[in-house]
């Protein structure tokens, strides 16, 4: 399989040993992109027990016949590919009969191929559609989220998913844009932001932009909130979550699952006070990448690597 040319994989080594995969355990890469984390779990697993890997994405569903590895997996019943957004993993893991799993690992960062597919509209390097779903048999478009919300939901979008303190001037430009032509593609919208970005800081901002733009598309922050609940219910005791995060926003949601069990952070008390959470940090801090990893694969430069393991629920 040509892993490098789709996607390489970050913090591998650590977020596999983090999940302490056993063969004969059931596990669930609920981000399988270029099946590099995927292929490290079936490896371990030693023909022994189950791996569930999620994917939306076509593209990447063919990286699985790419790798002889996990085609023979596959064949064996030890690796199953599942064609669905994550967030539907309760439902899935239901439908094939499984009670718990013993480990799962989200890689919630953007596969490198979509940013080079010239064809998708997730970059600002190439001239294209603005599509940007993840799916692309289902939801609507980058284009038409531009041309069809309110200027206050535009502002919204880039103020909170995107940071940007020039949000609603940006929004504001863009409705009045729109009324003149279409929003259609990259260099469309390039055209209408570019003057609100400093020359210095033109690149980091207008990835922003495109994150922002990216992750309502896709409803990535309420997925991630479905998946980390579901993940919650299907980790047996003692089960492993290990999770990669690449922005602050899907980091704080993260943070808040493993500290106090649910997204916003709130921590609920019994009688006497004690916090209870189902989940115990198994690495106190961050892990990062190495400074050679992160010379090899600028991408990795902004993982976070946060591990915990579910703790015995209450009666």
């Amino acid at each position: 399989m040509e892993e490098q040319a789709y996607h390489i994989p970050v913090l591998l080594e650590e977020s596999i040993d983090g999940m302490g995969v056993k063969p004969g355990g059931v596990y669930v890469d609920v981000t399988f992109g270029g099946g590099g984390h995927s292929s490290e779990i079936v490896r371990r697993l030693k023909g022994k027990g189950r791996l569930f890997s999620f994917d939306q994405d076509a593209d990447a569903e063919r990286n699985v016949d790419a790798s002889p590895e996990l085609s023979e997996a596959r064949e064996k019943g030890v690796f199953t590919f599942v064609r669905s957004n994550f967030r539907y993993l309760k439902n899935w893991m239901r439908y094939y009969g499984v009670d718990h799993v013993d480990g799962l690992l989200a890689d919630l960062g953007v596969s490198s191929h979509h940013f080079d597919d010239e064809t998708r509209g997730f970059s600002f390097r190439f001239d294209a559609p603005l599509d940007m779903r993840m799916n692309t048999r289902a939801g609507i478009t980058a284009a038409e989220v531009l041309n069809s919300y309110d200027e206050a939901r535009l502002a919204d979008i880039f103020y909170y998913y995107g940071e940007l303190k020039t949000s609603r001037r940006i929004a504001a430009a863009i409705v009045k844009a729109r009324q003149q032509k279409e929003i259609r593609t990259t260099q469309d919208f390039l055209h209408v932001v570019e003057p609100f970005f400093k020359r210095e800081r033109e690149k980091k901002d207008m990835a922003k932009l495109f994150q922002a733009l990216r992750i309502e598309v896709n409803h990535e922050m309420e997925a991630l909130k479905e998946m980390l609940n579901a993940a919650t219910e299907v980790l047996g005791e003692g089960g492993r979550l290990s999770v990669i995060t690449y922005h602050s926003l899907e980091d704080r949601i993260v943070k808040n699952v493993m500290k106090a069990g649910n997204a916003d952070g709130k921590r609920e008390a019994d009688f006497f006070g004690r916090v209870h959470s189902p989940y115990k940090a198994v690495n106190s801090k961050v892990t990062v990448p190495s400074n050679e990893e992160q010379q090899r694969n600028p991408r990795s430069r902004s993982a976070k690597l946060r591990i915990a393991e579910k703790t015995e629920a209450e009666e």
